[in-house]
């Protein structure tokens, strides 16, 4: 029996995922599932349009007017958002531009798909939790049960650390240390590794939890897990502080108009700091970001530090406004500029 040798989309999607990003490029597993989602995606629109198998698909079934026909497809019959659509545009990028070396006969429909553009999206109001707020969720928590001292040490950790929820839900026992100096070690993309000090409270709260499940703190076992045993999803953060937050609006009416979600408290925590008087640099540092103007949007959000910086400056409107009623006047003011 003679086996089909595979084509040449086959051949460089295998050594794309196998080799080129895990070796060469040394992408984390979470970057290169995202690319892979989203060349499933790709090639599942692509044999639905065609009409035919995926495994009939080659690269010469792929170009430009068939990319921009699937992102159309992601924004209007997946729903997703032009961010999730810039995702997987940027995913097909990095597959387009190891076809170009891979396949150089393939080089011009490369180029075509690389010169795609991404879409401008408006950015949302980043929603975030005051620090009263972040009291009221903690207080609906109820530590009488063993998910309950789990889910108040879950959110204390996260808004200690500022981590993002992946960091979170794949802390190890062994990434503690709760003896003086209290600290823990994350691991953020990239596998970039940063240590983040811990409050005593915190450490309290972990020390407790990990005793409660006799963890032995120099194994790697999952510090955060579901009632099956298993570590904790991001899913299941997103379920644990919906839960909370929903109890809390009781209480707090101002949290009833925020969009939150788990990376919500990662922004609480930037906020809190920087109203703390922690500069951005540092606060950088502890988020993990690569470049200050990521740190910077902070600065833009908080609506009691504009207050302040208006308080601390004078009214523009203390002299009446000159009238412009007339051509000359408005020539004379130009020209003065």
């Amino acid at each position: 029996m003679i086996t089909a040798q595979p084509n040449a989309l086959a051949r460089t999607l295998r050594q794309f995922f196998s080799d080129h990003l895990p070796g060469l490029r040394g992408l984390s597993h979470h970057t290169i599932d995202s690319y892979r989602y989203a060349l499933i995606l790709l090639l599942r629109f692509m044999a639905h349009s065609r009409g035919r198998n995926v495994a009939e698909l080659d690269l010469a079934d792929l170009d430009a007017e068939d990319v921009i026909a699937f992102l159309d497809h992601l924004e209007r019959d997946r729903h997703n958002t032009v961010a999730t659509r810039n995702v997987r545009l940027a995913a097909l990028h990095a597959f387009f531009r190891y076809v170009a070396i891979a396949e150089p006969e393939q080089l011009a429909r490369s180029q075509r798909i690389l010169q795609l553009p991404f879409k401008r999206a408006d950015q949302p109001t980043i929603d975030y939790l005051e620090y009263e707020e972040l009291q009221a969720v903690l207080a609906a928590v109820d530590r009488t049960t063993s998910m309950g001292r789990r889910d108040y040490a879950l959110l204390a950790t996260m808004f200690n650390t500022r981590g993002r929820v992946q960091e979170i839900v794949d802390l190890r026992a062994c990434d503690l240390q709760l003896e003086r100096p209290f600290q823990v070690r994350l691991f953020g993309k990239g596998q970039k590794e940063r240590f983040c000090p811990l409050w005593p409270q915190t450490a309290r709260l972990l020390r407790e939890l990990c005793r409660e499940r006799q963890l032995n703190l120099r194994a790697a076992s999952p510090l955060f897990i579901n009632h099956r045993g298993q570590p904790l999803s991001r899913f299941g953060v997103g379920y644990i502080l919906d839960k909370y937050l929903k109890r809390a609006q009781a209480s707090v009416t101002t949290l009833r108009g925020k969009r939150l979600h788990p990376h919500s408290m990662r922004h609480s925590t930037a906020v809190h700091l920087l109203k703390s008087g922690v500069d951005l640099s540092t606060i950088g540092q502890w988020l993990g970001h690569d470049s200050l103007n990521t740190t910077n949007k902070y600065v833009t959000i908080d609506l009691d530090l504009k207050r302040q910086a208006l308080a601390r400056a004078d009214s523009p409107a203390t002299e009446p406004l000159t009238s412009w009623r007339h051509d000359a006047t408005i020539l004379e003011w130009l020209e003065s500029l």
